[in-house]
């Protein structure tokens, strides 16, 4: 499965939640985290980190997965919005209630329409 974060801040921001979820030891066991970029404007220089994405295997937990954007969303001093894509389904987290959270976490559990079930 692959799951693209992005989330509506500066650059470092990403990056930043990109280290925080290296560093979780579940995550990383589970999944392979890349930044993914996008080609530069026509007038700009370089390019600009967009989105992580995220692959996962079978021991993949979305639980751990959204707890763990939520533990860095809430250490921010901006309160970045961070956008959670899974195929054509789009998941904002916003708040980090414990509602929205579960909320989160069942639409990453619901096989996307675009995915083969797993045999």
């Amino acid at each position: 499965m692959r799951v693209d974060v992005r989330v509506t801040a500066e650059a470092d921001e990403l990056r930043s939640l990109h280290n925080w979820l290296r560093a979780d030891t579940d995550i990383r066991r589970s999944s392979s985290l890349t930044l993914q970029e996008q080609p530069p404007e026509s007038g700009q220089m370089g390019s600009l980190v967009d989105v992580i994405q995220l692959v996962t295997d079978n021991g993949w937990s979305a639980a751990s997965f959204v707890v763990a954007l939520a533990a860095w969303k809430r250490t921010r001093p901006q309160d970045p919005r961070i956008e959670i894509r899974r195929g054509d389904t789009v998941i904002v987290l916003t708040q980090c209630s414990d509602d929205e959270i579960t909320r989160v976490v069942r639409a990453l559990e619901t096989p996307a329409a675009d995915e083969a079930p797993e045999a």
